[in-house]
């Protein structure tokens, strides 16, 4: 349960002044929390200021800057009746005259913030017009007694339509004041040796700055931030590690009478990576505690074999395996792959998705149960209440990032003592970012690609030379090659999405003839299976798509890919989708089409990918380029979005997260003692709940 101590924080913003309904839904868009509370806008860090500490005389005011000065009002020019020109007032300093100039009038109001003959402090950005100093709506207009008053570094946030920045800075300083002073978490010396603040005064820093100073990424005040934030996240990963070996496990091990057999069947040598990770994995899960293990493989270095030799290993032991994949697209792949492998070895592999009903679905079920299927393949389908095994031993779980930490302990709850568990992705992730979403889990490594993937040749090209690409499909096509042409997916428009990957689809097909398919995320599974068993045939040659062909498509006679408005895909999903070719024995390629203006990131973003095929190289320089907050985004990558804490400027501060999480569980396993218990705080403020419910259940 929270502690009382956080519920001030946890209420409604709509209990702050001037929140009501309106100003709520603009809270919501910015928060991304559909009932926004105090603490979302808390943490909801400025991400830039404005600096007033520039008092020039106005004589020597530079234009086009921010400045506060102190002036004298001379006259007010209200506009002529019926003519649509600004309100003016004169003012002066000892050195030259201003005009302030209002667009949107409301003269009684300016009468009395500016009244003539009197003295006020403005602040705002000065500019030159007909060779007259103006300024235009200052931002602030106050009496020499409240100059004092004035924010001479002011914090900048990001806001939404109808939600004045003014507002949203107003709204936030009433947050503060709901801010209770909190138990100190840090350790004691560290936080002397950092000459931190406490949590509480930081946070105020962070949304009040005394300078620009405050704004840089090693700021004292931000760095604490950040390093509460890496501690919760390492503390509770340490904690799901912890119950997750303390559970009673048991030791799978197998005979390899099963796995000789499959691997038999490939039809080719397994890789040095390849045998390392099987080593690893089947020593895990010979131990008696439950293993936790990443495998991490980048595209084409085949993950999947891996994971049926695990699989494998679990029923030479005598118990049943899951193989979970996020779509059904993927689930089927996975089938298909598998298929030779068990036939070989005489086991029973069966798929369950949501397309299985009726008859088929029961029987199914009911051979799960009786221990007559070995491995289950199946998408989230798996989680159903009616889906019983007889004794599930191993899951595997592919693409992780698709699916919940919650989703993953429900699969498991399904064996009567917890099993083993294996994750995989091919979203190449850089060592740092790996710790903040994967610390809980032992790492294996594929690093190469299986032999007989061919190289991919990438270009990137302008999109004015569509037309050159196109007519380079249409003497591909004639050769008998299929392509991608990958359309790119804009968040903030669905709609238009669909329109721009059906135009390019319908373009396609008005030049090249009914040799063209569609595939997106809105078509339902059935259609989606049609188009893509097409492709696969080559009835359809050329397959028009948003990234829903991602992960998992695997058609080994296609060798191009083109991608649109390649600008705006992040260097990972461009490698991904680089990966969905190369797969068979025709030289492919890859063409990234780009639109201008394009900026410096992006142009360098698309030379790294012309220049490097290795999906961890590139996830690195990503995240050099572009920063951790933008590499792939939480959809993508199941990588924690921080707040606070920049893994790319943070790096050091993760490590010492991640140390101090692991001395804390040894000399205090329940977070008992004083600290302990500030610990628990800091968990439940960062809402790692599910790490104290681990706690609290041994």
């Amino acid at each position: 349960m929270r502690p009382a101590i956080l519920f001030s924080l946890f209420a409604d913003a709509q209990t702050l002044a001037g929140v009501g309904p309106r100003i709520e839904k603009s809270l919501a868009k910015i928060t991304g929390v559909k009932k926004p509370r105090i603490i979302d806008l808390l943490f909801h860090p400025p991400f830039g200021f404005v600096d007033r500490n520039y008092h020039p005389m106005l004589i020597d005011a530079e234009t086009d800057r921010i400045a506060t000065v102190r002036v004298h009002v001379l006259k007010h020019k209200p506009a002529p009746r019926g003519r649509r020109l600004p309100y003016r007032v004169m003012v002066r300093d000892e050195t030259a005259v201003m005009e302030i100039v209002f667009f949107r009038a409301y003269e009684d109001h300016i009468k009395r913030t500016l009244p003539e003959g009197e003295t006020r402090v403005v602040s705002g950005r000065i500019e030159r017009f007909n060779d007259r100093l103006q300024m235009a709506h200052p931002d602030f207009i106050v009496t020499i007694e409240d100059a004092n008053s004035l924010p001479m570094v002011e914090p900048v946030y990001r806001t939404t339509e109808g939600l004045a920045a003014r507002t949203l800075g107003r709204i936030v300083q009433n947050a503060l004041e709901k801010l209770p002073e909190l138990p100190e978490w840090q350790d004691q010396a560290y936080h002397a040796k950092k000459e931190w603040s406490s949590f509480g005064r930081s946070l105020r820093n962070l949304h009040a700055p005394d300078s620009e100073n405050d704004f840089s990424s090693d700021a004292i005040a931000k760095t604490r931030l950040a390093y509460d934030e890496l501690l919760a996240n390492q503390l509770a990963q340490a904690l799901v590690r912890k119950n997750m070996r303390a559970r009673p496990g048991r030791a799978l091990k197998g005979n390899k009478t099963l796995t000789h057999k499959a691997l038999a069947t490939l039809p080719f040598e397994l890789t040095d990576a390849q045998e390392v990770a099987m080593s690893e994995i089947v020593a895990d899960m010979a131990q008696s505690s439950p293993m936790l293990r990443l495998l991490q493989g980048d595209v084409g270095s085949g993950k999947t074999v891996v994971a049926m030799v695990a699989l494998l290993t679990a029923v030479e032991a005598g118990v049943q395996g899951a193989f979970m994949a996020p779509t059904e697209l993927l689930a089927c792949q996975h089938i298909d792959a598998l298929t030779p492998m068990a036939q070989a070895a005489s086991i029973r592999l069966a798929l369950l998705t949501g397309r299985e009903r009726g008859q088929k679905r029961v029987a199914l079920i009911n051979d799960l149960k009786n221990g007559k299927i070995d491995i289950l393949v199946g998408t989230h389908a798996l989680f159903s209440e009616d889906v019983a095994f007889r004794d599930l031993g191993l899951v595997v779980v592919d693409e992780q990032h698709r699916f919940g930490v919650h989703q993953r302990l429900e699969l498991q709850s399904k064996g009567e003592k917890p099993p083993d568990v294996l994750v995989m992705t091919a979203t190449p992730i850089p060592r740092t970012l790996q710790l903040t979403a994967y610390g809980d889990m032992e790492v294996s490594r594929l690093i190469g690609k299986l032999p007989g993937r061919q190289p991919v040749t990438t270009r990137v090209l302008p999109a004015d030379r569509v037309e050159e690409v196109v007519s380079g499909l249409r003497r591909a096509i004639a050769e008998n090659a299929r392509a991608y042409w990958v359309c790119p997916a804009i968040q903030e428009s669905e709609k238009s999405d669909l329109a721009a990957v059906e135009e390019r689809a319908a373009m396609l097909e008005n030049i090249l003839g009914p040799v063209v398919g569609l595939i997106h995320g809105r078509m339902k599974a059935a259609a989606r299976d049609k188009t893509m068993e097409s492709f696969r045939k080559g009835d359809t040659k050329i397959l028009v798509a948003t990234t829903v062909i991602e992960v998992g498509v695997d058609v080994p006679e296609a060798n191009i890919m083109v991608v649109e408005h390649a600008e705006r895909f992040g260097l990972a999903q461009l490698h991904q989708l680089r990966g969905r070719v190369g797969r068979g024995l025709e030289q492919s390629s890859c063409l990234l089409v780009y639109h201008t203006p394009i900026g410096a990131t992006a142009t360098e973003r698309l030379k790294v990918l012309r220049d490097n095929d290795d999906g961890f190289v590139i996830a690195e320089k990503d995240l050099l380029l572009r920063g951790e907050g933008e590499l792939l985004g939480v959809t993508q990558s199941g990588i924690p979005e921080f707040i606070f804490a920049d893994i790319t400027v943070h790096s050091e501060l993760l490590a010492s997260a991640r140390d101090d999480a692991r001395l804390i569980l040894q000399k205090d396993p329940q977070l008992k003692s004083t600290r302990g218990e500030a610990l628990r705080t800091l968990l439940y403020l960062f809402e790692r709940d599910e790490a104290v419910r681990y706690l609290l259940s041994g």
